[in-house]
């Protein structure tokens, strides 16, 4: 439970994890309402993301998001029709410079067994003395 916050015209402004800007630039990607008008997409597109980011389950949402089943209905709707893939894409196709980034393999961690696994045990060695 999320304590200690004050209600700033019936919405919890400080649980946003968007800017109205930010949703505004990510509405052209919003499927179209049809017949009832969709709740509040900045508070859904917040406790979507809470959830996601903290690896709750749906119903350990706070309440200031919404129902739970909302959260759930949304993600899951948005997620089969590829609202968010196209959220992601659009945005980084628009600007700046494409880049080509790398990641150096030598940081990657292996299995302390990892090493050990190419030596056959009983077979043949290599040494300066054979």
């Amino acid at each position: 439970m999320i304590q200690g916050r004050e209600l700033t015209g019936g919405v919890m402004s400080d649980l946003f994890w968007l800017t109205d800007e930010q949703v505004e630039r990510l509405r052209p990607f919003f499927p179209k309402s049809h017949g009832k008008p969709r709740v509040d997409d900045r508070r859904v597109l917040s406790g979507i993301i809470f959830i996601n980011r903290n690896g709750l389950m749906w119903c350990d949402a706070p309440r200031e998001y919404g129902p739970p089943k909302t959260l759930y209905n949304r993600w899951k709707r948005w997620g089969d029709m590829g609202v968010f893939a196209r959220m992601m894409e659009g945005p980084a196709s628009e600007g700046g410079d494409h880049k080509t980034i790398m990641i150096d393999a030598t940081y990657l961690k292996a299995h302390r067994t990892a090493s050990s696994l190419r030596a056959k045990k009983g077979g043949p060695t290599t040494s300066a003395g054979v």
